[in-house]
């Protein structure tokens, strides 16, 4: 892999000169796919960028973006840093308050709204940000003082003269900061992760590199591009691939728009798969006769066929007519028929979601990493991937498990440190470059990393032992009514845990346990759906050590959610807010 260090603006120019007429960005209007050009984009870009000038912005300091995806959200993010600003997504769900603790500690002096909605949210706190000279909206327009609608931004560009944002992009190096990615954080106010442009444009190139491209790839962008995950992915990845980001309508729509532009690479976080699954199951259990059992009998074709694949092994001998007969229209259906590899990353995901799609012929790759090395540290591809593991560590980077069982990593895709925080920087890495990533983990005699837990989420029993509640956690959610699971048991004699039921199979679980319940409110007092369930654990807890085991449960009355506060943007449970949440429930467990 070449040596040679490249900011965001090489690449993204280089990209632009040799594709300018191909397609960059796809979006929906009305019933039609709209998209713009590379050699647009880059107009667009360096238009904004001195709109951005224009407006006052300095080098250095930052731009706060907050919205759902689309084409105004990267172009003002790849402006920003022509600008020598650093761009800071913030999660749409953000409070008020959290938009002017991102804000501030950025000290960002733009502000790119996606509509008055999202603006609302900065003209409560306007008074708390002196700094900001100035709010986009990325559609609409607003009759509030220094707010600009996007074509009214972009004419600001027109008087700044192209000799200024040259000198602007000349100013910066590789090694220069270029975004800041804030951590969606189960606890505490988020850190600011400090990304140079030779991360970024490293690891998405080893990234991309490595999961293998084609001209003319096409993803869809949907996950928070606040989040590094879809910034590889959607923002800088095509940037490697020189292929097309299309725009989600929504998260509601996903599905439709999957199925209208056909992706070649797809990426979901775990929640994502479980309610694709929950989706299918339903489907399939309204099959009957012959029809079930053509399904029952290729899903044990596709699963011996997965594993077969792993082993290097031939698959079965009527794979192939399964194949026929039931995955290429499961992958039609998805949307998911082109597609090249499938991706799950950013949380952890169950062996049975794997094992549910891999039977289906759809095998999910899973790449492990965190916003402090840029995305990736390890990724799955098919031919080299074993269902259950996070894959071998990217090419060109380093990977050990310390003395603790602790994973570590070093290379070119490890951050310059938190913004602003001197202290979590040093507790990150460590004096040889060792970033310090609180999981737990083991790495076979292959290479293949597995996460057996984070590190701060051990519980320690009153015997003593160390248990790892997210392996549980992912037995638990493999029993189909469950939509999440929490195990709590900190000092204490026995494991308990907190479930979910899925809303989408709600009907079918209460029918199936015999329960007269009607909503998740009275399921979660029903003793007769209570019992159903304790059987369902019970099947779990067979595959369990003793010390393991659950003794004692409770179903919540809702689903936890991101707007509940329970959930971080990218789907992982905040064990500290469920615990409080919940701390009566939790006391009743155990005689509190």
């Amino acid at each position: 892999m070449a040596e040679v260090k490249r900011t965001v603006m090489e690449v993204f120019e280089g990209v632009a000169d040799r594709q300018q007429g191909q397609p960059a960005l796809r979006w929906k209007q009305g019933s039609t796919w709209k998209s713009k050009s590379w050699g647009e984009y880059r107009e667009e870009v360096r238009l904004a960028a001195k709109a951005m000038i224009g407006l006052g912005l300095d080098a250095g300091k930052g731009v706060s973006i907050i919205g759902f995806n689309c084409a105004q959200w990267v172009i003002g993010n790849v402006a920003a840093i022509y600008a020598g600003a650093r761009p800071a997504g913030i999660y749409t769900t953000s409070s008020p308050e959290q938009c002017e603790y991102v804000t501030s500690h950025c000290e960002a002096q733009l502000v790119i709204c996606e509509d008055t909605k999202q603006l609302e949210k900065f003209l409560q706190i306007r008074d708390q940000l002196p700094e900001v000279k100035a709010f986009i909206l990325m559609r609409g327009d607003s009759s509030e003082d220094g707010v600009y609608g996007w074509p009214e931004f972009l004419d600001k560009g027109k008087d700044v003269d192209d000799a200024e944002l040259q000198s602007r992009i000349d100013a910066q190096s590789a090694d220069d900061v270029c975004t800041l990615i804030y951590t969606s954080g189960t606890t505490g106010n988020p850190k600011a992760v400090m990304i140079s442009h030779d991360n970024m444009t490293w690891t998405a190139k080893a990234a991309l590199d490595t999961l293998g491209y084609a001209e003319g790839d096409l993803v869809v962008s949907y996950l928070p591009l606040s989040h590094i995950a879809e910034q590889i992915m959607s923002l800088h990845g095509p940037m490697v691939t020189e292929g097309c980001t299309a725009f989600a309508e929504s998260i509601d729509k996903l599905g439709d728009n999957l199925k209208e532009l056909r992706p070649t690479l797809f990426l979901a976080v775990p929640r994502v798969w479980e309610k694709i699954q929950a989706k299918i199951t339903a489907a399939a259990a309204a099959n009957t006769g012959l029809k079930k059992k053509i399904g029952a009998w290729a899903r044990s074709q596709g699963l011996s066929g997965g594993y077969a694949d792993q082993k290097g092994q031939p698959r079965p001998m009527f794979f192939g007519l399964a194949n026929k007969l039931v995955f290429t229209k499961v992958r039609e259906q998805l949307g998911l028929d082109r597609s090249r590899i499938q991706i799950t990353s950013a949380a952890p995901i169950s062996k049975a979601t794997l094992e549910f799609f891999l039977s289906l012929g759809v095998p999910i790759m899973e790449v492990y990493g965190m916003s402090e090395c840029t995305g990736p540290a390890t990724v799955s591809v098919p031919g080299n991937y074993v269902t259950g593991k996070v894959g071998p560590k990217l090419p060109g980077t380093e990977l050990k498990i310390a003395e603790d069982g602790e994973v570590l990593m070093r290379g070119r895709h490890v951050f310059k440190g938190y913004f602003k925080n001197a202290e979590a920087t040093a507790e990150a890495l460590d004096e040889d470059g060792w970033l310090h990533s609180g999981d737990i983990g083991e790495i076979d005699d292959r290479g293949f990393l597995q996460i057996t837990d984070r590190k701060k989420d051990i519980l320690i029993t009153a015997g003593g032992e160390n248990i790892a509640p997210q392996m549980i956690e992912g037995q638990l959610k493999s029993i189909a009514a469950v939509s999440q699971a929490v195990v709590v048991g900190d000092r204490q004699k026995h494991l308990s845990a907190l479930l979910t039921l899925d809303e989408t199979t709600l009907d079918a679980i209460l029918a199936e346990a015999g329960s007269s319940a009607k909503t998740m409110a009275e399921a979660a007092k029903d003793e007769t759906l209570k019992a159903w369930m304790m059987k369902q654990v019970e099947g779990v807890n067979a595959n369990l050590a003793r010390v393991q085991t659950i003794k004692k449960i409770a179903i919540l009355p809702e689903d936890l959610s991101i707007e509940g506060g329970e959930l971080t943007p990218t789907m992982k449970v905040k064990r500290k807010v469920v615990n409080k949440k919940y701390a009566d429930v939790i006391d009743g467990f155990y005689g509190g």
